[in-house]
């Protein structure tokens, strides 16, 4: 595992998110998106898996594949699990990893705080093999939490990182549309009342299960796994004779990390 201090201010909004998934209310959310990651990643084969961003959330926890990064702004999270390696990167719009090399990135939240959503997106796009996925979670404006979160920065009391701008379901897919990336499952969960209070949130089993019954689109989370098409592109036989993926490591705070075969 590869280490390295650094601080970057524009990454500040996804550690204050980090903070805040350690309330109540953040670890109920934390809770769920794990679980669907877990489910979500399990059966999706291949060597190279990638996490960007938010290291309290441990979104490769199943995933089989024998190759996994994490990528940070900051020093790793003391808890990050020992086989990920971990990989510093200064902008999460300018990835260290060669074209066409990883099979599954994972983005949590990042979309939501993140000055450039779309270049993050394009920058995945380049980095994913053909028929590579990439999995997004999200907070939905369109629920009630979503609701107390803009009253609530109207009042200056914001229930959420304040900082976020959070995206919706549909403009997110528009986005993955745009970019040739075929949606392929779609998640909603997260459905008990927006409220810090733990126990409240714990005994919440009957409301989810009103909300994915009754209101399935409108809970608190959303989570996408979409599959990257390539137009004339039929994988036949070994089709898994890829090029081989250059070592990836963390660099020292003055050096700039820069792309393969660039000077």
């Amino acid at each position: 595992m590869s280490e390295v201090n650094s601080t970057n201010p524009a990454e500040a909004p996804i550690i204050d998110l980090g903070s805040w998934l350690e309330q109540p209310a953040g670890s109920y959310i934390r809770a769920w998106e794990e679980a669907q990651f877990n489910r979500m990643t399990a059966d999706i084969f291949g060597f190279h898996a990638l996490q960007i961003g938010l290291p309290q959330i441990h979104a490769l926890a199943a995933s089989r594949m024998p190759h996994q990064w994490q990528t940070d702004s900051t020093m790793p999270a003391p808890n990050l699990l020992a086989r990920n390696q971990v990989v510093v990167v200064h902008d999460f719009a300018e990835l260290p990893f060669d074209s066409q090399s990883i099979d599954l990135v994972i983005l949590p939240h990042v979309l939501e705080f993140a000055t450039e959503p779309h270049q993050i997106l394009r920058e995945v796009d380049r980095i994913l093999i053909p028929e590579g996925r990439v999995i997004i979670s999200g907070l939905n404006r369109a629920s009630l939490w979503g609701a107390r979160q803009l009253f609530g920065r109207a009042a200056g009391r914001s229930f959420l990182p304040k900082e976020g701008e959070f995206i919706s379901a549909n403009r997110l897919k528009d986005w993955l549309k745009l970019l040739s990336m075929e949606v392929s499952q779609t998640q909603f969960g997260c459905y008990a009342m927006p409220v810090n209070n733990e126990q409240w949130l714990s005994s919440s089993d009957l409301v989810e299960k009103i909300g994915q019954r009754w209101w399935p689109y409108f809970g608190a989370v959303y989570m996408f796994e979409a599959i990257k098409r390539v137009r004339g592109m039929h994988l036949v036989g070994p089709a898994l004779q890829r090029k081989k993926m250059r070592q990836v490591s963390a660099v020292p705070v003055a050096n700039k990390i820069k792309k393969h075969g660039q000077n």
